[in-house]
């Protein structure tokens, strides 16, 4: 069943464009991604939306999530409790387009 993540992340002041450019040029192309997105949410606020064939292709990914993750880490802020992203997924349940 399709399953999208989607992450919050705040990026430090000046650093819009670093945080950016670690998810372009196939950075980001996880192995088992559908589609995903980067969406600007504010000043400095971002959201990453991932599609995925079903669960087990998140749960596949996730290494490597973790090292594109690791390679900007640097360029976030803290939101608390010491985590630099909030990050949830689930399976699609209702397709507001159907």
């Amino acid at each position: 069943m399709t399953t999208f993540n989607v992450v919050r992340f705040r990026v430090k002041d000046g650093r819009d464009e670093n945080f950016l450019a670690a998810h372009r040029d196939g950075k980001a192309r996880w192995p088992g991604l559908v589609a995903g997105h980067i969406i600007k949410t504010g000043e400095r606020s971002y959201c990453l939306i991932g599609e995925w064939a079903d669960a087990e292709a998140i749960k596949t990914a996730r290494p490597q999530m973790i090292a594109t993750l690791n390679s900007f880490r640097d360029t976030l802020d803290d939101l608390g409790g010491g985590n630099v992203t909030d990050a949830v997924s689930g399976e699609a349940v209702v397709d507001l387009t159907a």
